[in-house]
């Protein structure tokens, strides 16, 4: 239980807390990937929109960060969470860009391709094949393609972000 002055008024004696107040006891008490990742899901529940986050008054400056950074282009939390490990180190990740006739979940710089693989939208051997198909198509055309599991971003975060910054260290997101 959380015994603060939430961002919004609500009777105390009530056992439901008004969406913001809880948010904001988010932002306080998770890593703001944690954070981000709540909060986007959030508004892809349908929950808030995005406007509405943005439009109110947030009492920390973490909190007036995540409503800057939540968006709709995470197809899922696991996306957000790895979008936003990334920023906090200063990598920059274009979230569904187009490239080859398909989105890709994440491209650093022009050439980096980053995939994540939950479990929701890759569960079927059909999507499988397609993802492979696509990783040939990418990688004929000069791309380099890196794909992760959930358990990779959730795990083992640490080697998803040396293999990351390894990549980046070759000149594997620029154009050659």
């Amino acid at each position: 239980m959380h015994r603060t002055i939430g961002v919004t008024a609500c009777d105390p004696r009530t056992l439901i807390d008004p969406l913001e107040n809880v948010l904001a006891n988010v932002a306080r008490c998770l890593d703001a990937a944690d954070a981000l990742t709540t909060w986007e899901s959030a508004v892809r529940k349908g929950f808030v929109t995005v406007e509405h986050l943005r439009a109110v008054q947030w009492k920390s400056p973490m909190m007036r960060r995540l409503a800057v950074e939540v968006g709709m282009l995470s197809d899922s939390g696991l996306e957000t969470y790895y979008v936003g490990r990334l920023r906090r180190i200063g990598i920059i990740v274009q979230q569904q860009a187009v490239v080859a006739g398909r989105r890709v979940d994440g491209l650093i710089g022009s050439r980096l391709v980053i995939q994540i693989d939950g479990f929701e939208h890759h569960s079927d051997r059909r999507q499988r094949r397609a993802d492979i198909a696509h990783d040939r198509a990418l990688r004929l055309l000069g791309y380099t393609v890196l794909r992760y599991s959930y358990e990779d971003v959730m795990f083992a975060w640490p080697r998803v972000e040396a293999e990351i910054r390894a990549a980046i260290a070759q000149g594997l997101h620029l154009l050659r």
